[in-house]
């Protein structure tokens, strides 16, 4: 098990990392999501053994691993660019690692073989690696990592360079990899639904915390602030005023919201509106206004209204028709 207690990490005098902590247990695979620039390949970095924190420490099984060196940890790193070998074919790309551990001839062929099996190329040993698609290289960047059986996996970015179908596919090759090795995996992302796809927990950063942390289903359902809703894209985020009862003013109209925490009249509220219509019987909050634009868009139509909000819909309306829509309205922190 991984655990990482307390890192700081400052760049040019400004926080990058402040007081990041979590585990990642035995077989399970943890996504660090953020917008660029949040610190998340440079946390990645920190537990590999490529970049030192300011403060904090790293242990895996209860190992302290502040002073060992990259190459001692066992994790196996896989990136955006695959950081293949372009003059080495796809065997030697892949037994590079094996190589470098001095393992014998016929363990190395038995691991290169079985992590080309794993990732669906296991008649590609002799082809050039520049030869490939940038799926089959990322796929023999994976079967590389994978050949010296780490303790730890760790992907940063591994498929930013992918168009959305070979994207999709690739992810549920990955995640059904990781269950059958069973090794723990840290996933680093900006992509929300890569994200939500791949991971059994997130974990999202901003402004060098941590402000966020669950399974994809917890995250989606309850995201708890302003931020994370609107990073999710989640829905509209309204600005209001909580004027009691249960009721929140704002410029869209009274929403009747239960808050979890008490709120006093006066008090600054976010609250998200999410965008699906509801059943009126459940939510009798509603959002209205003129259509000004509509986009089909994966078997429904987005359609945005003169106001700024969106909802989806089944049914496509006319531009300049104005339309009332039940909808789901919660409390944010």
């Amino acid at each position: 098990m991984l655990a990482v207690h307390h890192i700081v990490k400052t760049y040019e005098g400004k926080p990058l990392l402040d007081d990041i902590s979590f585990k990642v247990d035995t077989g399970e695979t943890v996504c660090l999501l953020g917008a660029s620039g949040s610190g998340k390949s440079t946390l990645l970095r920190i537990i590999a053994g490529l970049e030192e924190a300011d403060s904090g420490v790293v242990f895996f099984n209860g190992q302290l691993l502040t002073s060992m060196p990259a190459h001692l940890r066992d994790f196996g790193l896989v990136f955006q660019d695959y950081a293949l070998f372009p003059h080495l074919n796809v065997y030697d790309n892949v037994a590079f690692g094996l190589r470098m551990r001095r393992l014998p001839q016929e363990e190395t062929d038995k691991r290169v073989i079985n992590a080309l099996e794993m990732v669906n190329l296991r008649s590609f040993e002799e082809r050039r690696v520049t030869d490939l698609s940038g799926g089959e290289q990322q796929r023999i960047a994976l079967a590389r990592a994978l050949a010296t059986r780490p303790r730890l996996l760790m992907f940063d970015e591994p498929l930013g360079a992918l168009d959305r179908t070979l994207r999709e596919g690739l992810l549920g090759e990955l995640r059904a990899i990781l269950h059958q090795t069973n090794i723990p995996a840290i996933y680093v992302t900006h992509d929300q639904e890569e994200a939500f796809a791949i991971a059994d927990r997130v974990l999202i950063l901003h402004n060098a915390r941590l402000v966020r942390e669950g399974t994809p289903a917890e995250v989606w359902a309850h995201p708890g602030s302003a931020f994370v809703a609107r990073f999710l894209g989640l829905g509209n985020i309204l600005e209001g005023t909580y004027i009691g009862h249960s009721q929140v003013e704002t410029r869209f109209g009274t929403f009747t919201v239960d808050c979890a925490r008490k709120r006093s009249r006066g008090d600054a509220v976010h609250l998200l509106a999410r965008p699906q219509p509801v059943d009126a019987k459940r939510d009798g909050n509603v959002v209205r206004g003129v259509v000004t634009d509509v986009i089909f868009q994966q078997e429904r139509f987005k359609v945005t209204l003169d106001n700024g909000l969106y909802v989806y819909l089944q049914e496509t309306p006319k531009k300049g028709e104005k339309i009332t829509v039940q909808v789901k309205v919660e409390c944010l922190a």
